[in-house]
């Protein structure tokens, strides 16, 4: 069976994304586009749209042009969006980095997404260019001044003369993020403008029968990375799209988040559930003034919905969730902001233009109604495949169309998605990936290690925590297993917890048996 959305579908423009992210930027002038939340430094429309034009024409007299690709290793700040967008005029290609990443993880993207520039902030510089080691990178900008790096700022200094660019909206890529996708090592997710402008009238289509949609009278919070899909398309493109401000935050602190909240009278905020959690529980909550908050929207990661309750309940505004992947770049559905309309337990109905099956992971067949099942996605926003890797594109997308999630989804009568288990091995801490793959091919390093096996256990307050079984070869501490990974990854990936076991469970053709760890701990947490 076949569920649709229940909103009408939306016309998709065959714009690009710069087009279409800054449509009015001239009509809103000298409104407030983007603003440092820790320093209050601003930029105007006006002055973004000027910006990407500058920036555009001169990185295209450098030699960058359609289908180079640039790397953005940095926090969030407002010039990250002028980057960006300066690129997709280009008809460039963006991979954005995670700030955390080690040099050795980076070294594996640079390379993977073919990266020949590179734009970080002077702090991260020592570690860009040891990641950047053995790849031929041309120029390393940063936002700021550093030795052996040009400014940013120096971009600006152009006439803003631009080549004639033709994109092909539909074929062209703008972005290559990473994901894990349903198993394995980080990928490059080649997401289209089609992709991003598509999620970008989708978003809005459902969004019109919200009591309060985003609209340029909102001031949206920029907390979430914008190296992630969701903070980068719900946040930075859709609320320059829709005239909104948005406030930047490089990293999350509790005073300063709820300092901001209050001083820049926040109406909308795009957060994960651990956050949601601090901000029904924690008890600084009571000593700031929370109360421009319309609406708190919750993704990343699975919300309890005790917890949004909790959270709605405490700061008087809408709380709800929704459900995405980088592969979908990211929403498929969402909850309807509006206080009659909120299942607070589900992700909600699937957005505009989205079909989605449940599918019997066991007969490959259409569960019956009410009944889980694998969720499958189908729409314009569905990722064009995995960068060089066909075989995982086509273990994720067939030939229909329908991308396979590798999540365990069931149906109310209403049409809203509960997420209740996943298929896939992904580890979720604080609403960030981590391969269980990864981890293990580091353990496998250390000589005193003869085989590992890598899960994610519930956590309250992260939602999952990587937890490595362990067989010695040698004697080796808990201790010293867990320093070996910190070592050697970005702090979210660390393994917390060590258990020493005799063996790891397997298949006749030698793959790890994840489920059967899974299970254990499940019986574990029930005792």
């Amino acid at each position: 069976m076949i569920y649709k959305s229940p909103f009408p579908d939306v016309e998709i423009p065959e714009l690009s994304l710069t087009e279409i992210v800054l449509a009015k930027a001239v009509q809103y002038g000298d409104k407030a586009a983007l603003i440092d939340g820790p320093s209050g430094r601003t930029i105007t429309y006006k002055q973004l749209a000027g910006a990407v034009q500058l920036i555009a024409s001169s990185l295209s007299k450098r030699g960058f042009g359609k289908g180079n690709v640039l790397a953005i290793y940095s926090p969030n700040i407002p010039e990250y969006a002028l980057a960006f967008l300066a690129v997709a005029k280009l008809g460039g290609i963006v991979t954005t980095i995670n700030p955390l990443y080690t040099p050795h993880e980076l070294n594996h993207q640079l390379k993977d997404a073919g990266a020949t520039y590179l734009l970080t902030i002077p702090q991260f510089l020592e570690n860009a260019k040891k990641g950047a080691e053995g790849i031929a990178i041309k120029e390393f900008f940063v936002f700021g001044d550093a030795e052996g790096a040009t400014s940013f700022a120096s971009l600006l200094q152009s006439d803003g003369s631009l080549p004639e660019v033709k994109i092909n909206a539909e074929e062209d890529i703008v972005v290559l993020p990473y994901s894990s996708g349903t198993t394995g090592l980080p990928k490059g997710v080649m997401l289209s403008h089609y992709n991003l402008v598509a999620n970008i009238k989708q978003l809005e289509g459902m969004q019109q029968v919200s009591p309060h949609p985003i609209s340029d009278k909102d001031i949206m919070l920029g907390l979430l990375p914008f190296y992630h899909i969701y903070g980068m398309v719900v946040i930075m493109f859709y609320a320059l799209y829709k005239g909104a401000t948005v406030v930047t935050m490089p990293r999350f602190d509790m005073e300063q988040f709820l300092s901001i909240i209050q001083t820049y009278k926040i109406s909308y905020a795009n957060l994960v559930p651990p956050i949601v959690l601090g901000l029904a529980k924690h008890p600084l909550v009571d000593t700031y003034d929370l109360s421009s908050l319309k609406t708190i929207f919750s993704g990343a990661a699975p919300l309890g919905g005790d917890v949004a309750a909790a959270c709605a309940e405490r700061l008087h505004c809408d709380v709800c969730q929704g459900y995405g992947m980088t592969e979908l770049s990211p929403v498929s559905h969402a909850n309807p902001d509006s206080a009659d309309k909120i299942d607070r337990a589900s992700v909600g109905p699937a957005i505009p233009n989205t079909e989605c099956r449940i599918i019997d992971p066991i007969s490959g067949k259409d569960a019956e109604a009410g009944a889980s099942g694998e969720l499958w996605i189908r729409g314009p926003q569905v990722m064009k495949g995995y960068l060089n890797n066909l075989t995982a594109t086509s273990n994720t997308i067939d030939a229909e169309g329908w991308l396979h999630t590798g999540d365990i989804s069931i149906v109310n009568e209403k049409g809203y998605f509960s997420v209740i288990d996943r298929v896939k091995e992904l580890i979720k801490y604080k609403g960030l990936q981590v391969a269980p793959a990864e981890l293990e091919a580091v353990l496998l390093t250390h000589p005193n290690i003869a085989d590992v096996a890598v899960i994610g256990i519930p956590d309250e307050e992260a939602g999952e925590l990587p937890k490595a079984f362990v067989v010695k070869k040698a004697e080796i501490s808990a201790d010293e297993v867990m320093s070996h990974v910190a070592e050697r990854v970005a702090p979210y990936k660390k393994i917390r917890i060590v258990e020493f076991v005799e063996q790891i469970p397997k298949s006749s053709s030698g793959k790890i048996l994840r489920r059967v760890l899974v299970e254990q701990e499940r019986q574990k947490l029930g005792n």
